[in-house]
């Protein structure tokens, strides 16, 4: 360690450490509990002005090897063997001391490593959340590498469990992405028991990654159910709108059961549209479905049927293979479809009627809730 190095340290940790072996030179004893604490405030006081736990030990073993020999213990020694003993009590009190100011030093550090998570988490709140001056989250924004003047896009992953900042999927994808793309203008937090992934426009390979890592982790870590990307936004309030249309995304692909994993929500701009107005949704769905009710089973089977045929680009036999149903019973469920609502599955603007009907139905449970 450099003289210059040496003299930034704290002048009272050198003093008071150096008393303390001059006494355990002197008496032999051990140090005392209010002096190991004392040792663990300055410990805490290093950390605080910014010295490593290296540098404070290396600082304290050199301070030792300087004043051993006029330690008054060593000074006094008349034998060898009185120099042993001296020599012990001495270790043993820099024992002692240095994990004492270890474990100030650590407890600074963890506090330091909290204040700034809780900041992070506010931030992260008030960005997703929409919340406070613009302006000034912006400026914070650049504290935690995010410049929210470009284009930014927010990608959401949601899996069987929640997701907290410890599980060890976060730190997994944190790892990876960090180590392919380094610490670009990107932010990886957990919110709401979701893994958040937020990243400017030009870096959408991030979020490509980012999705492909929650889907396919590797051994040893369980996938995401599903992942949605928002659109691309501008500003602070462009993050607000690409995570809520990540949401949004995710809200509607469990509401009618796709099968997809990775959605983008220009995909599903159409079901917006629909939902807009809720009243003529429900009038759509009653008017059209309604009579369906009156069916042998419920409604169920025949709106089943309505969404499997699409799916299955009406072609009947794949569409019998996915309902488990033989090619001539869907024939028949068909044409109960068509009896009972008046509209032919077979002609192209009725079946668009009765595809949007039955969309309808699955975004607002319909038979299971009541209209």
């Amino acid at each position: 360690m450099t003289e210059g190095i040496e003299h930034d340290v704290p002048t009272e940790l050198t003093e008071a450490y150096l008393v303390l072996l001059a006494d355990a030179s002197r008496t032999g004893r051990l140090l005392r509990r209010d002096e190991l604490e004392g040792l663990r405030a300055l410990g805490e006081h290093c950390a605080e002005a910014g010295y490593g736990l290296r540098e404070v030990v290396a600082h304290c073993l050199a301070a030792a090897r300087r004043a051993w020999q006029t330690l008054p213990g060593s000074a006094s020694a008349l034998s060898v063997a009185e120099l042993r003993r001296t020599g012990d009590a001495v270790l043993a009190a820099t024992d002692a001391a240095l994990a004492a100011l270890g474990e100030g030093h650590e407890r600074a550090q963890r506090m330091a490593v909290r204040q700034e998570e809780a900041a992070r988490r506010e931030f992260i709140d008030d960005l997703l959340y929409g919340r406070g001056d613009l302006g000034l989250l912006a400026e914070r924004a650049e504290r935690f590498g995010l410049r929210l003047a470009g284009a930014y896009a927010v990608a959401v992953a949601v899996g069987e469990e929640p997701f907290a900042d410890v599980h060890p999927l976060v730190h997994r994808v944190e790892r990876e992405l960090v180590g392919r793309f380094g610490e670009r203008d990107v932010l990886l937090a957990s919110k709401d028991g979701r893994l958040v992934c937020i990243a400017p426009d030009s870096e959408r390979a991030v979020l490509e990654a980012f999705a492909d890592l929650t889907l396919r982790p590797g051994a040893g870590y369980r996938p995401v159910l599903r992942v949605a990307t928002g659109r691309r936004h501008s500003g602070a309030s462009g993050v607000l709108r690409s995570y809520e249309e990540a949401l949004d995304a995710l809200d509607y692909a469990q509401r009618l059961g796709l099968a997809a994993r990775q959605l983008k929500a220009e995909e599903l701009l159409v079901f917006p549209v629909l939902m807009r107005d809720r009243a003529a949704m429900a009038d759509l769905v009653r008017s059209v479905l309604g009579p369906l009710t009156e069916a042998r089973g419920g409604a169920r089977p025949l709106l089943d049927t309505i969404a499997v045929q699409a799916e299955a680009a009406y072609v009947n036999a794949e569409a019998a293979r996915r309902l488990g149903l033989s090619v001539r019973t869907l024939s028949y469920r068909l044409e109960r479809i068509k009896s009972l609502t008046g509209y032919d599955p077979s002609d192209a603007l009725q079946r668009f009627t009765l595809e949007t009907a039955a969309m309808g139905a699955r975004l607002l449970n319909w038979p299971e809730q009541p209209l």
